[in-house]
């Protein structure tokens, strides 16, 4: 049985998309950009982006009522692949070990002129 995630805890879907998809023990959540949910406003620079991003994403664990602890998988796509380390330096600041596996790339262009997507799945 599915169940659709939605919350105004991080940007409401904008095309044919649900927030995430809760099936069974797992939830596969759709990719976030960095906009702000109360203003749909998009802050300047990676760090800014990261960490409005990382915050949507734990907007949608906390909906579901979740925690980094329960992300087994993440995936980031990035703008420019130089940015990665910066990027990486505050993703470990939302994560702790265990890890959970990554995929990082760059992407020839984002949603909105987004600097970056952040896309995870969890285990209840």
């Amino acid at each position: 049985m599915t169940k659709v995630v939605k919350t105004n805890k991080a940007p409401g879907a904008i095309g044919p998309y649900s927030q995430g998809i809760d099936i069974g023990n797992m939830i596969f959540f759709s990719g976030q950009i960095p906009l702000d949910p109360e203003t749909g406003v998009m802050p300047e620079g990676i760090e800014a982006q990261t960490r409005r991003a990382l915050d949507n994403v734990k907007g949608l664990l906390e909906s579901q009522n979740l925690t980094f602890k329960n992300v087994v998988k993440t995936t980031v796509f990035l703008d420019n692949i130089n940015d990665f380390a910066t990027m990486n330096g505050i993703y470990a600041e939302y994560f702790e070990e265990p890890y959970p596996a990554r995929s990082a790339v760059e992407v020839a262009k984002l949603p909105k002129g987004a600097l970056l997507e952040v896309e995870v799945v969890a285990v209840k």
